[in-house]
């Protein structure tokens, strides 16, 4: 198979800069890997310029998205009767500042520590822990929750309250 002549061919076609693929088909009754192989034995390491990079091909430009406003999808090549036109999705409001924690103090009742906390008294904390003002509310809870009326109304947020706030954020 691998005859002197064969190999000869092979050294000057491989030299020249053809690819295996090229050098099998004029060589005949080989295949590609045949070549690879024979090419690796034989040691042949240094090549030509290959023929196929005679002529650069064109660079194609590379498509970037618009910077302005949101796509939905990318609009289409082609038939125009079947491009999507992309729908600008409006700008979300800027989301509402967070305000600050309220303090509510009860006039009727000192506070408590949490050594006198119980199922009885309200556990929200006022003031700063580690300090010695830091103290709980200790107002009679409301019923079911662990704080008093004033404090749960700040702790718990109406369901539909919750909604509106997070579709302003989402959007």
């Amino acid at each position: 198979m691998w005859t002197d002549e064969r190999v000869d061919l092979l050294k000057r076609l491989w030299t020249e800069g053809l690819s295996a693929s090229q050098i099998a088909s004029k060589l005949g009754e080989v295949t590609r890997n045949a070549v690879i192989g024979k090419v690796h034995r034989l040691g042949l390491s240094g090549r030509g310029t290959p023929s196929r990079t005679q002529h650069a091909r064109p660079r194609t430009k590379t498509r970037q998205a618009p910077t302005s406003g949101k796509i939905t999808q990318f609009p289409t090549l082609g038939a125009t009767a079947l491009q999507v036109q992309p729908e600008a999705v409006p700008e979300a409001p800027p989301a509402p500042q967070p305000q600050p924690i309220r303090q509510v103090y009860s006039s009727s009742n000192e506070g408590v520590n949490i050594l006198q906390l119980s199922d009885k008294t309200c556990r929200w904390p006022v003031g700063e822990p580690g300090t010695d003002s830091f103290h709980f509310c200790g107002c009679a809870p409301k019923s079911g929750l662990p704080y008093c009326d004033k404090h749960a109304r700040i702790a718990y947020q109406p369901l539909q309250d919750r909604r509106r706030i997070k579709a302003r954020g989402a959007a």
